[in-house]
């Protein structure tokens, strides 16, 4: 299990929460809720990345598309992954450091009508089980890459977790570089992240 600082309960996340270390801001988001535009639910899997991890994109400094992960806390990134998916993250730390929380899976609770017309399917396990699940059913593409997930009338909100959660970690997924890193995190027992954990 994993030491989680928890969120304020039930209020829109500032800036203030993203801008600590991503080490605590990664486990702290699983259990809070994502909304874009309404649409969304309780997140149950992240992966955490920063500039020393040679998996992630700010590993060679702030130029590309990785520019993004330099900025203000609470900053979304979205990339393309493989020219397939869109994925999100959200910056971390303070302006310069290259650290974000990919969002991986949420267990979907507002919206769902609209999240199965987007997927094209009712197995609602499934619908936001991936980064690019998730992106596809909540409507996320480029046109939010450098928007703000912490200011005022932001379309993507993220709230603060009503009730303690157990977190669980383990090894990230899809990567080929650093990969004993335990930098996933999920909710214990959830149904709705996209492999399981290896829980005891």
């Amino acid at each position: 299990m994993v030491s989680v600082v928890d969120a304020p309960a039930g209020v829109r996340l500032g800036a203030d929460f993203f801008a600590r270390g991503v080490e605590d801001v990664a486990p702290a988001l699983i259990g809070c809720r994502l909304l874009v535009d309404g649409v969304g639910g309780v997140i149950v899997e992240v992966e955490r990345y920063q500039d020393d991890d040679p998996a992630s994109h700010s590993f060679k400094g702030p130029r590309g598309r990785a520019a993004v992960m330099f900025g203000d806390p609470g900053t979304i990134y979205v990339y393309r992954s493989y020219g397939i998916h869109w994925c999100m993250n959200l910056v971390c730390e303070e302006p310069g450091r290259g650290a974000a929380v990919l969002l991986r899976a949420i267990a979907p609770t507002d919206g769902i009508g609209l999240m199965r017309e987007r997927r094209g399917m009712s197995v609602d396990r499934l619908l936001c089980a991936g980064p690019g699940r998730l992106t596809e059913a909540l409507g996320i593409d480029s046109a939010l890459n450098g928007a703000s997930a912490v200011a005022p009338g932001a379309a993507v909100e993220v709230i603060g977790r009503s009730e303690p959660c157990e977190v669980v970690s383990g090894p990230r997924i899809g990567i080929s570089r650093a990969t004993e890193k335990p930098w996933r995190f999920g909710l214990a027992g959830s149904q709705f992240v996209s492999k399981r954990f290896p829980e005891a």
